[in-house]
């Protein structure tokens, strides 16, 4: 049964109960039809209460019927729109008692209901900006009527959640209850229905006129806007339809709210937004192994290294709850580790994120130690040393004289042999990549990488704890630089290369920024330190003698312009608010370069940036697939996505190659191989074989 039918005093509680988050798909969408009827048609019954149980209300739509197209189940019979108006026109009271998350459509539905209750664990939100489509159940336009103009736009637009606290506060429930017993909601929800049918009179939103001077609404949404570092469609298309709220008539806005919805829907962003949203839950998926395989709890951590990455990761982990101990060689990298942690949470308190409470707490499960034999009672061990193979050998002998013989060893490496790692130590089945991103304790992706001795139950283990600190792991296996790096380096040689042949620091910056990559690749070495290329890049010559590179970056990198912690590097850097400038300095380096080694220059266009740059991922991608580095192509979209800035509404390097058309990708790679080191543009064979048969990465 979807819908739990039950009275209690003549009042009628539906129980939504589909499982697990109460999805508002056509099947619950009936079935809560069906009981509403029956308790609206019932002359004993006096009011409805609607609730989703004790742990959450709804979720939302659910999104697979998105992917159904324009005449899918979504908009079938009774659409989730009509559904909230047969609530809103009931002549019983119908009340909303909330528990849990209640996002999307599940808000949409509370809007109509006549009052709303809530216990202290409800979060509520608007997030469907974030899969490029607008609230269609006439939450446009009863939020504004419930919590004014402002705060619509606000939580519309945005599409965060906000917490009970927060939703008292802007007016988006009637009564809150806290630190009461579980089921309370619903009693109170039930005198609360009782109350108003006594009364005889209870208030539709729907009938709610907000009077606002036009010249205010202007403002309202200009102020908006500016918020809007790159506006997309459906964020704009929110803000019109919540200003519809004020300007037209509540029956003909809907009608506009719905057909803005179906044009959405169509649009290619909303489709990147929702592979992007469907890549995230399949990256959790691990290929081969079984959910009965048994899985080790990771209840306390030891981090070694307490530099700016360590430093990081134990944050991610006093931040999830669990007991951090940070080491180093040294009781001055400790403290200085753990100053910085500290300085962290009191930016967080100065910004309103934390409170002073809460972030003493986390403080407080973090302590420091110069003693390794200290890591004993830790059941995951993460390796956080510099980039060099003989300290991780050292480091990893070390951890595998302490830890306990079932921990967890984990190294952060980025671009280091794995094995070779896991081969430092009696255990190389205890041993696994978890490669952080900087800043660690922001960035939300984590490249879990499975050795070749890795046992299931610790990558299994791994991707578990990478969901505990609020992470998106995804599977990766070994190789030099695993997914992220590896694709990276091939996108930073073609941006050199375009250096050597007539571009600009900045031009080739601001083609990839325009595009919507959230930094162009040198801002983003600049950022990373140039100081660390180099490196890789002296690395590579030992390793791979004949692998050709532009030597700009070298000549940028060995006159101390590391980036922005030395206030310079391709770029100048003002000293307080980090602003970059482009650099005559370095643009004439360029130059000379080209002139010295006799390289014609020419006009390079913004287009050819962008796809030198992005089929040169894909191409890597693809041979990433092959090999089986990655799982999926989904998984390459989803480090992309979460690791390095690519825009969200493009779905991903390989989603944005799919919808370019292989052929047409393939096509423009055999053309660029007539050019300037045209002979390093080989097509990777997958691209080759699907581009010629007309399939998809997708299909892989």
């Amino acid at each position: 049964m979807l819908v739990n039918y039950e009275v209690t005093e003549s009042v009628a509680v539906l129980t939504m109960q589909q499982a697990p988050v109460n999805g508002l798909g056509l099947p619950l969408r009936k079935a809560l039809r069906e009981m509403l009827h029956k308790a609206f048609d019932d002359a004993t019954i006096k009011g409805v209460v609607l609730t989703g149980g004790e742990k959450v209300f709804s979720a939302g739509a659910d999104i697979e019927e998105f992917e159904a197209g324009l005449d899918g189940p979504n908009f079938a019979d009774p659409y989730l729109g009509s559904l909230v108006d047969l609530v809103e026109a009931a002549g019983k009271p119908v009340v909303a008692a909330i528990s849990g998350v209640c996002l999307g459509g599940g808000l949409e539905l509370v809007l109509g209901c006549h009052y709303r209750v809530a216990d202290s664990s409800a979060r509520f939100g608007l997030p469907e900006v974030n899969l490029g489509i607008l609230p269609g159940a006439g939450g446009t336009q009863r939020l504004p009527r419930l919590i004014g103009v402002e705060g619509a736009l606000d939580l519309i637009v945005s599409g965060e959640m906000v917490d009970c606290e927060r939703a008292v506060s802007l007016g988006l429930i009637d009564r809150v209850l806290v630190d009461e017993a579980e089921g309370t909601a619903v009693k109170k929800a039930v005198q609360l229905a009782l109350e108003a049918a006594s009364s005889g009179h209870w208030p539709r939103l729907r009938d709610v006129v907000i009077r606002m001077q036009a010249n205010e609404l202007s403002q309202l949404i200009e102020a908006k806007i500016a918020t809007l570092r790159k506006p997309l469609p459906a964020a704009l298309q929110c803000i019109d339809a919540v200003s519809w709220s004020v300007t037209l008539p509540f029956e003909e806005a809907l009608g506009k709210e719905y057909a803005a919805l179906r044009e959405l829907m169509a649009s290619a962003e909303s489709q990147a937004l929702r592979h992007a949203f469907f890549a995230e839950r399949r990256a959790g998926k691990i290929q081969g192994i079984s959910r009965e395989v048994p899985v080790r709890a990771v209840t306390s951590v030891a981090v070694i290294g307490a530099g700016t990455m360590g430093s990081g990761i134990a944050m991610c982990c006093a931040n999830a709850g669990m007991p951090v101990m940070l080491l180093d060689t040294s009781e001055e990298a400790v403290q200085r580790g753990l100053q910085g942690l500290a300085a962290n949470y009191g930016a967080a308190i100065k910004r309103g994120r934390l409170t002073t409470e809460v972030a003493d707490r986390r403080l407080r499960l973090i302590s420091g130690s110069t003693d390794f034999s200290r890591i004993g009672s830790a059941d995951l061990v993460i390796e956080a040393v510099y980039e060099d193979m003989a300290v991780k050998e050292s480091v990893f002998r070390a951890i595998d004289s302490f830890a306990q013989p079932d921990a967890i060893l984990a190294s952060n490496t980025s671009t280091l042999d794995l094995d070779a790692i896991a081969g430092f130590t009696s255990r190389p089945q205890d041993v696994v990549g978890l490669h952080f991103f900087s800043p660690a304790n922001l960035m939300r992706l984590l490249e879990v990488v499975r050795g070749a001795k890795t046992r299931d139950e610790v990558l299994a283990s791994a991707m578990q704890f990478a969901r505990k600190i609020g992470k998106v792991g995804v599977v990766a296996g070994v190789c030099d630089g695993f997914i992220g790096n590896r694709m990276f380096e091939e996108y930073l040689r073609q941006a050199y290369f375009l250096l050597d042949e007539g571009a600009t620091p900045l031009q080739v910056d601001r083609a990839l920024e325009d595009w919507g990559m959230a930094m162009g690749p040198l801002a983003t070495m600049d950022l990373a330190g140039n100081d660390i290329g180099l490196a890789i890049r002296k690395r590579r010559k030992i390793e791979q003698p004949d692998r050709p590179y532009s030597a700009i970056p070298d000549l940028v990198a060995e006159m101390g312009r590391f980036g922005q912690k030395t206030g310079a590097g391709w770029y100048r850097y003002d000293p307080v608010t980090r602003k970059r400038q482009a650099d005559p300095e370095i643009d004439s380096l360029v130059l000379e370069y080209g002139a010295r080694n006799h390289i014609a220059r020419r006009e390079i266009s913004d287009e050819e940036i962008v796809a030198r740059c992005l089929f040169a991922l894909a191409n890597e991608g693809a041979l990433i697939l092959r090999e089986g580095i990655a799982q999926r192509a989904s998984d390459i979209d989803t480090v992309y996505l979460n690791g390095y800035g690519f825009p969200a509404h493009r779905g991903g390097p390989m989603f944005y190659a799919d919808k370019i058309g292989l052929p047409n990708v393939l096509a423009r790679i055999e053309g660029f191989q007539a050019g300037y080191m045209g002979e390093l543009w080989q097509p990777a064979s997958l691209l080759t074989e699907l581009g010629e048969t007309g399939q998809s990465f997708a299909s892989v």
